[in-house]
């Protein structure tokens, strides 16, 4: 395997020595505008011009088209849109064209772009120039940071998910820098993410901005949504909008679904099927289609099972449970915006997940106490139905109001060892949100409502524990745009009946000091109840007791978390040998004011829970450069910083399985594409993770301890794709290339129902290589 791990990784570095030019199909530009009426005339010029389709977004400023080179080009469109009074980053629409727009597309014409061409200077010069724009419009495709938003945001689409295997939203960061992942259990192969140095429950997770990712979904969530599902993935680092909720605290991962296109004429199908080399398969179909001019729907199926035996360490255990899922969305929407002024999405969705881990050889039809191996079983129902209408007012296309619904349902029957844990909940989530102008578009406000329902039902041996939240909230949110800055300030209040009046404020600002130099400033409150079992099933799978020390609370006898997150970050474009280069360097500090802790320290036969008495803090700095050395091919390195430590009863600690430093590198090629689509993607992605703290085990057996701190170590992953053709692609990738696996993954493996058995000492992978292969089609 190392020998053949070495082939694979010199084989890609020399392909990426050759390159080419491509000659593009998709591409996206930067147009600015401000409501759907500037959607509509952006559109209308994009067509006129010769696009075969085209769709601008007010939300990112970017237009996407498709286009027949040999028949147009992007300048030849790009100006047509300029006529129309639209700036883009290649042409400049002439006073007079700008002045004829009505009052609400009035756009700032500020120093977005890195150029802006005057529409007299389109000769020559322009159209060497040409070739430029496109690599540029590329590295948004794949991953970009909004310009025009106040806080940091990063567009993640399809092309960036097409660079792994990405089975599902857990996998779908694996090329990317700003979030972490990493096994959080040996037994049940669960991953999580991190950012800014804090557990994934810091950050908010939604689905077409809906919550999605919380409660008891928390542990096993990220595998809920497959990743040929996702159509784009937006990640906001910091405080981010007071009108999502009040529970962002590092920062929001939102998920969008792929959605049938308002422009598409006929039904889109895609079949994925996929397989590596430990037994795990899956199918996904994702159907898209126009019902009338008015009604899209799609349908979305998955389904995937693990059968192999998988034991790299051969310590007995499964490294990856076995069992398998299936997943159903029906999607329904309607777009009337530009007439009635009406638009509509509708949502359902089904999961049944079922996995079983454990000793190799245990069978989960016969009751644990009736075997000596150890088993578990985790069995978890799913279902959803969201609706999201919004209403553009008559003649004022800046107006509108939003109404999202969500219902959700889910159940959790599982079993560790002998410890079970059976949980379900009920939630409703209302938001209503109004949008307008003060005087003119550089003045926007949003104020609206929310509401939140959950309830709990969880057993924990023989306790049970029942909860019901409700929180209604109100909020309003002010967005201030100047030629070279924007401001974005907010505030929610938000009466929770066990955790009280929770007053949440929050603010975004942005300055281009230069057209290619952007600085950021962040700050903002959030809070969040913790859901101890559900979070923390990572320990379950261990001899440890769960202990809560009670503080007087009314969630579990805890108080609700609390806590401040300030940013700072500075955006520099430059040219590097000709070729665009981007340098983005931030440092976010987050202050816990309250804080569930989880101690592992205190013994290791135990997991105490209980608030914070003390500060924590964590402090996350990170560098990142992107840089494009030679057509098509793109190199993305980062380096990231980590202090994260809170007062444990023991004293000031280190977080544990946090790496102080950590380093990245990810490198994509790609051959030309020639007129029938056919071209070779390559893609590798190295990680470098510091050595960790690791829980206290002194008081263990000598042969049941461990060190303060891990040992560092990397990672490597690779993938090559073929396209056949525009409807045919084929990939092949390995991950954990380098082989790395960490020695001791699971204490007393030989005695599970011991006092020393712990599977939840995770600091690096569990398995070895793995290797897959899977394919697209298209009709």
């Amino acid at each position: 395997m190392n020998n053949l791990s070495r082939k694979l990784m010199f084989f890609m570095l020399l392909l990426t020595s050759f390159f080419s030019f491509a000659q593009a199909v998709t591409e996206q530009f930067l147009v600015k505008g401000n409501c759907g009426q500037c959607k509509a005339r952006i559109e209308k010029a994009a067509l006129k011009a010769g696009a075969t389709s085209a769709n601008w977004t007010a939300e990112n400023q970017t237009l996407t088209m498709v286009l027949d080179e040999s028949k147009v080009t992007c300048d030849t469109i790009l100006k047509q849109v300029a006529e129309a009074g639209h700036d883009n980053e290649k042409f400049k629409a002439s006073e007079d064209a700008y002045k004829a727009l009505p009052a609400c597309c009035l756009y700032s014409r500020g120093s977005d772009f890195e150029k802006p061409n005057d529409t007299a200077q389109h000769d020559a010069e322009s159209d060497a120039k040409q070739i430029e724009g496109v690599k540029l419009t590329r590295e948004k495709e794949a991953t970009s940071i909004s310009k025009k938003e106040a806080g940091l945001i990063f567009n993640i689409s399809s092309k960036e998910l097409l660079k792994a295997a990405c089975c599902n939203l857990s996998e779908s960061f694996e090329t990317n820098a700003t979030v972490d992942v990493s096994f959080s259990n040996a037994v049940t192969g669960t991953k999580q993410l991190k950012m800014l140095g804090l557990d994934q429950k810091y950050t908010l997770l939604t689905k077409e901005q809906l919550p999605e990712i919380r409660g008891l979904a928390s542990a096993y969530g990220l595998n809920f949504i497959p990743g040929k599902w996702i159509g784009g993935i937006q990640l906001t680092k910091g405080g981010s909008t007071v009108v999502n909720g009040y529970e962002s605290i590092t920062g929001q991962i939102n998920t969008e679904l792929l959605k049938t296109k308002d422009s598409a004429k006929k039904t889109e199908t895609e079949i994925n099927l996929f397989s590596d080399n430990n037994g795990r398969v899956e199918a996904n179909v994702t159907s898209n289609s126009p019902i009338s001019d008015k009604w899209t729907q799609s349908v979305l199926l998955h389904g995937n099972g693990t059968f192999g035996d998988t034991d790299m360490n051969d310590d007995g255990f499964l490294d990856r449970p076995k069992g398998s899922q299936l997943n159903v969305a029906y999607l329904l929407n309607y777009n009337d915006l530009e007439d009635s002024g009406f638009g509509s999405h509708f949502g359902i969705n089904f999961l049944k997940d079922e996995r079983t881990a454990g000793q190799i050889g245990f069978n989960k039809r016969i009751p644990q106490k009736d075997q000596s191996l150890y088993g578990v079983g985790i069995d978890i129902s799913r279902f959803q139905l969201w609706n999201k209408t919004g209403y553009v007012f008559k003649g004022k296309p800046y107006q509108s109001l939003g109404w999202m619904n969500q219902l959700t349902y889910h159940q959790q029957d599982s079993f560790f060892g002998l410890r079970n844990y059976f949980g379900k909940e009920t939630s409703y989530y209302s938001n209503l949100i109004f949008e307008s102008i003060i005087g003119n578009t550089n003045n926007k406000y949003k104020i609206g409502a929310s509401f939140l329902y959950d309830k709990y039902n969880e057993d924990y041996l023989l306790d049970n524990y029942k909860r019901t939240e409700t929180v209604p909230g109100l909020f309003a949110e002010y967005t201030l745009t100047g030629e070279k800055f924007t401001l974005v300030t907010g505030a929610r209040v938000d009466f929770h009946n066990l955790a009280g009046t929770q007053f949440t404020p929050r603010m975004n600002f942005k300055y281009d000091l230069t057209p290619t130099t952007i600085f950021r400033i962040s700050a903002g409150r959030g809070f969040r109840t913790a859901n101890i079992f559900a979070e923390n099933q990572a320990y379950f799978a261990s001899n440890r007791q769960i202990q809560i020390i009670n503080n007087g609370g009314e969630i579990y006898g805890l108080k609700p978390e609390i806590a401040w997150n300030y940013g700072v970050s500075i955006q520099q474009e430059f040219k590097l040998f000709g070729r665009k280069s981007t340098l983005l360097a931030d440092f976010f500090r987050t202050n816990f004011q309250d804080q569930v802790v989880t101690d592992l320290d205190e013994s290791a036969q135990k997991i105490l829970f209980y608030n914070l008495e003390g500060k924590s803090f964590a402090n996350s700095f990170q560098t990142q450069w992107d840089f494009q050395p030679l057509k098509n091919l793109e190199f993305r390195v980062a380096y990231k910083y980590y202090d994260v430590a809170l007062d444990y009863l023991s004293g000031l600690k280190k977080v544990p399985f946090m790496a102080k430093h950590r380093g990245f590198a990810n490198l994509a090629y790609s051959t030309n594409k020639t007129e029938k689509g056919r071209f070779w993607s390559f893609d590798t992605t190295l990680n470098l993770v510091g050595k960790q703290r690791l829980p206290n085990t002194k008081y263990n057996p000598g042969e049941f301890q461990i060190g303060d701190y891990s040992p560092s170590y990397s990672t490597l992953n690779a993938q090559i794709s073929r396209n056949f053709s525009e409807k045919i692609r084929v990939y092949f990738g390995g991950e954990n290339l380098t082989g790395y696996q960490q020695k001791v993954a699971i204490f007393d493996a030989g005695n599970p129902f011991g006092n020393y058995f712990d599977g939840g000492m995770v600091y690096a992978p569990v398995m070895k290589q793995n290797f897959y292969i899977g394919v697209d089609i298209k009709f």
